[in-house]
């Protein structure tokens, strides 16, 4: 891997890790450019995961307040995160390189629609949520598993998917739902990322670059998130996933 590609996926990492504090969308960003710099696509897509993982991690501790008192909604969708993100790890696994390609502007299509229309998303999961009940709560546990699964085999968009779900099961406090799409996010990457590693699938060179650049913009992005309006920010996103998705469809 030549300097420039460094630099680019550097660079990448680093807006990511910001795009993450401030207003999410960061994969938008890192992917394609470990693509541009010559990365295989599953590789990519398991060395992005790898990359983007710390700074999910060091979020989670920010968070401890919220999370008290959840118990019980911890334990269930935590169970369904490892299984789910194990499982779509394992489907990623047995992708062919060439079908996955194939597959990468319609998982950005759908990450990009998830992305754009997440307030609408979260709105009709609301208006959804009848009385609490057991029939509710094992629709929820059913949705939840699919979405660890397109977590663990993709990713992007699953914290937009997985507040849609908490939605259904009744959660209205957004800093608490946060807290827990965190912490599932974490786990649903983090037992993806270890299956990965034991597989042999992660490209370490540019992984250790990239992970040095989320961390930093990780760091910058929650140190300016108050400063700035994050919804100017997820609109240059949203545009700019819109992009690379048609860029993809044609490059395809």
């Amino acid at each position: 891997m030549e300097l420039f590609d460094l630099i680019l996926i550097f660079t990448a990492a680093l807006l990511a890790g910001a795009l993450n504090a401030i207003a999410g969308g960061g994969s938008f960003f890192s992917f394609p450019a470990l693509l541009v710099a010559g990365v295989s696509p599953i590789v990519a897509n398991a060395t992005n995961a790898l990359a983007l993982w710390p700074g999910t991690l060091a979020s989670v501790g920010a968070y401890r307040r919220e999370l008290s008192g959840q118990r019980n909604d911890i334990w269930l969708f935590s169970g369904l995160s490892l299984l789910g993100g194990l499982l779509g790890a394992l489907l990623l696994l047995a992708t062919d390189e060439q079908r996955f390609t194939a597959l990468i502007p319609y998982l950005l299509l759908f990450a990009t629609l998830i992305f754009t229309f997440s307030p609408q998303i979260t709105t009709v999961a609301q208006r959804l949520v009848g009385h609490s009940s057991r029939q509710q709560r094992l629709l929820v546990t059913v949705v939840y598993l699919a979405i660890a699964i397109y977590g663990g085999f993709f990713g992007a968009g699953l914290g937009i998917l997985t507040l849609a779900a908490l939605a259904l099961l009744g959660h209205e406090n957004i800093h608490r739902m946060n807290a827990l799409k965190t912490l599932q996010a974490a786990l649903v990457n983090g037992i993806a990322v270890l299956t990965f590693v034991v597989t042999g699938l992660i490209a370490w060179l540019p992984a250790l670059v990239m992970t040095a650049g989320a961390i930093i913009g990780g760091y910058g992005g929650a140190a300016i998130a108050r400063r700035i309006d994050a919804r100017r920010v997820r609109t240059v996103v949203v545009w700019i996933s819109i992009g690379l998705t048609v860029w993809f469809f044609v490059r395809g």
